[in-house]
C-alpha cells in the first residue's frame, strides 16, 4: 500500500521528505508565502531537542550545587560549634588558673 498521505495521516512526518507546498492557481498571486524553507524549523527543532536532552543534566547540576551549599553550611556550623566549645574550655581553664594564682598569693 504505497498511497500518498493525507493531511490527517501523512505518509511521513519528516518535513524534509514531504513535498514542498505550492500555491494553487485559484489563490491570488502574493496571497501565500513563497516556497517555505524548512531549514529554520529543523534548526529550531534540533535546538529544542538538544535543550530537552540537556534538561536532566542541568537539573543534576543544580541539585549538586544545592548539595554543595548545604554541605558548606553544615561545615561552617560545625566549625562554629567547635570554636564555641573551645572558647568555653579556655575560659574555664583561665578561671581555674586565676583561682590557683590567687590561692598561691594568699598562702
Amino acid at each position: 500500500m504505497n498511497a500518498a498521505g493525507t493531511i490527517d495521516h501523512p505518509s511521513t512526518h519528516d518535513p524534509q521528505k514531504q513535498a514542498p507546498m505550492t500555491s494553487s492557481l485559484s489563490e491570488p498571486t502574493g496571497s501565500a508565502t513563497p516556497l517555505v524553507s524548512t531549514m529554520g524549523a529543523n534548526h529550531s527543532r534540533q535546538n529544542r531537542t538538544r535543550e530537552m536532552q540537556l534538561i536532566p543534566e542541568a537539573l543534576a547540576r543544580a541539585h549538586m550545587n544545592e548539595r554543595m551549599r548545604e554541605a558548606d553550611t553544615e561545615r561552617r556550623a560545625a566549625r562554629l560549634v567547635a570554636a564555641r566549645r573551645m572558647q568555653r574550655r579556655a575560659e574555664r581553664v583561665s578561671l581555674r588558673a586565676r583561682r590557683a594564682l590567687a590561692m598561691a598569693v594568699m598562702q
